[in-house]
């Protein structure tokens, strides 16, 4: 079966990373590299499809934004983060069927005990760059999952991170959304980016992430 989503975007990093060290003669350099281009999502190998959207469940910032009245409750800044990605997702990419965090927790109820409980996956360690295997277990929830909403892919917003963006005005954040696209019948990896966007709160910062991924929209 050919792969509608291109390996291009899987193996960015490692082609990026190696061209720095041969630009560098491997040697250590004061500036840190440059972050790599965020990928637009593949939604033309999507169309038509359903599309599972896992909540998201790792949300940090760093100390030195004084962020922590604004993302202090928990649930609260997952809820939200998970509400400004659905919305933007359905809005920007109609095209796919997107399945999202409330639908999948209704789905893991009515099938309690076959079903995990999609915010207590181990969904967050899918944000390591060099991972293309999906392990057991969470691969068989994944699958099953998937399966109750009659999904064959699942997105997973795999963690948020707010980082004080170099060279702007106290105050002024990136965030960081590292997204994958998993294939749950083979249980890999197919795509995957971190998304970007800057704001001065959590949320105008996240919204412009999202926005990033659908390049060439306003």
């Amino acid at each position: 079966m050919t792969n509608p989503f291109k390996h291009k975007y899987l193996l960015r990093g490692v082609w990026v990373g190696a061209a720095l060290l041969v630009a560098c003669g491997g040697k250590k350099t004061d500036h840190p590299p440059a972050p790599v281009p965020t990928a637009p999502l593949p939604t033309a190998g999507l169309a038509g499809q359903k599309v599972s959207v896992m909540p998201l469940t790792l949300a940090a910032a760093e100390d030195t934004l004084h962020w922590e009245a604004l993302i202090a409750d928990r649930r609260t800044t997952l809820d939200k983060s998970d509400s400004i990605i659905g919305s933007l997702l359905t809005a920007r990419s109609p095209e796919v069927t997107w399945v999202g965090p409330a639908e999948l927790r209704r789905a893991a109820r009515r099938a309690a005990g076959i079903a995990a409980e999609p915010d207590q996956m181990g969904t967050s360690f899918l944000r390591a760059d060099q991972l293309i295997d999906v392990p057991d277990p969470l691969r068989y929830q994944l699958r099953t999952l998937a399966g109750l909403s009659g999904a064959r892919f699942v997105l997973v917003p795999a963690g948020l991170v707010f980082r004080h963006a170099p060279g702007t005005a106290v105050g002024v954040a990136t965030a960081e959304l590292s997204v994958v696209l998993v294939d749950t019948r083979v249980g890999r990896v197919q795509w995957r980016t971190t998304a970007r966007g800057e704001g001065q709160d959590p949320w105008t910062a996240l919204t412009r992430a999202v926005k990033s991924l659908t390049p060439g929209l306003p």
